[in-house]
């Protein structure tokens, strides 16, 4: 079946010779022949030849190999957290028993949507005390109008009038301000309902729940916390003595430890103003697009930023950092040398820039070096040697 797939793919391999002539008659091979036999099996061809098609198929680029001055870069370590300007935590402006939950950790939500409803005994003494104002305020006012008659006529006195009117402007405020508490529940001033509806404030992923059915409710507890993931932050710890080398706006490049094959690129937005007494440190905070999302809140990882230099570095050979990969625990690129055909180098890489490499050994300035889809070129390599093995 590994054949098959070899030969479905079109790729021509240099693998190991087989022994397929040989005859009963042949005498075995002595034990040292046998293990040579085995380490060549065990070797990983150098040159894979593929179709056109799979190159396409693949989007494989190769560029030449260049000499460049890498530019200067601190490592930072750091961790990913949530913008607090796109996150919001859920509470409840008065106690009260939750009676439903309409979310899951991991809920996408919207903007005003549904989130959990809370049987709230106070909003029932709320109404009856907002009806009696309103009742009240309404009766005060009729006095205070018939008194006003009375007075124009003699038949009264005017600071009896003028009490009355105080009292009706009185109990109006308070109906009006029992009116607005009820607003700012999300409820209304008419109606027998005792239930709140908790809207989520901000669009986002619900990232955690504390919220049972039947479970209490009081005004100092978060229900859920809600965060636009689109764009992150990754807060990076800067010492002391490297804080007069960054500048804001530098390039940064951040891999996390859960991705290590990955990078994401952003910029240094912020330098905080307040060093960390215990750590010694300032946070340094890179935004970063939250590619695929990938990127989750509490991941650990370094930032490589751009570092001010007054002086230029000397040129080197350099190769993007998606050229160099990994094959049999060795460090390799893939150069193209004919056609569709590509070539294996072990190389020798030393320090890193935004995105690039070093190369010490293993690779000549010009020779066009595999910059987007190696891995491709990976697989086949390792499909011809389980190949060669069948």
């Amino acid at each position: 079946m590994r054949r098959g797939l070899l030969l479905a793919l079109g790729v021509a391999l240099a693998g190991c010779p087989k022994n397929a002539n040989k005859t009963a008659d042949e005498p075995p091979p002595a034990a040292s022949t046998s293990h040579e036999g085995e380490r060549e099996h065990d070797t990983i061809p150098k040159r894979a030849k593929l179709t056109r098609a799979i190159v396409d198929e693949a989007k494989i680029a190769w560029q030449p190999a260049k000499r460049e001055v890498l530019a200067p870069t601190l490592s930072l370590p750091g961790e990913i957290v949530a913008d607090p300007d796109k996150s919001a935590r859920v509470s409840s402006p008065v106690a009260g028993r939750l009676t439903d939950v309409r979310f899951k950790e991991g809920s996408s939500v919207k903007r005003g949507d549904a989130l959990a409803t809370l049987k709230i005994p106070e909003i029932g003494k709320v109404r009856a005390a907002h009806s009696a104002a309103v009742a009240k305020g309404a009766a005060a006012r009729a006095n205070a109008e018939r008194l006003g008659v009375l007075v124009d006529k003699g038949m009264a006195a005017k600071q009896e009038a003028a009490s009355a009117r105080a009292e009706a402007d009185a109990l109006d405020a308070e109906s009006k301000a029992l009116a607005d508490q009820l607003a700012a529940l999300g409820m209304g001033t008419s109606g027998g309902g005792a239930d709140l509806v908790l809207r989520a404030p901000v669009s986002g992923v619900v990232v955690a729940r504390d919220a049972v059915v039947g479970q209490p409710v009081t005004t100092d507890q978060t229900i859920a916390s809600i965060a636009d993931l689109g764009e992150v932050w990754f807060l990076a710890r800067v010492f002391e003595k490297d804080l007069g080398k960054l500048e804001v706006g530098a390039a940064a490049e951040v891999g996390l430890n859960a991705y290590p094959n990955e990078t994401f690129d952003g910029a240094v937005e912020y330098i905080s103003r307040q060093i960390d007494p215990a750590a010694r440190t300032v946070t340094a905070r890179i935004r970063l697009p939250n590619r695929a999302e990938m990127l989750r809140l509490g991941l650990f990882g370094t930032a490589r930023v751009v570092t001010k230099s007054d002086r230029a570095g000397e040129a080197a050979l350099v190769v993007p950092r998606s050229a160099v990969i990994d094959v049999a625990g060795k460090t390799v690129v893939f150069v193209h040398v004919a056609a569709e055909e590509f070539e294996l180098h072990e190389v020798a890489v030393g320090e890193a820039s935004l995105g690039k490499v070093r190369v010490l050994s293993g690779l000549r300035e010009g020779e066009a070096v595999v910059t987007a889809g190696a891995f491709t070129i990976k697989s086949v390599l390792l499909r011809g040697t389980l190949a060669d093995e069948d």
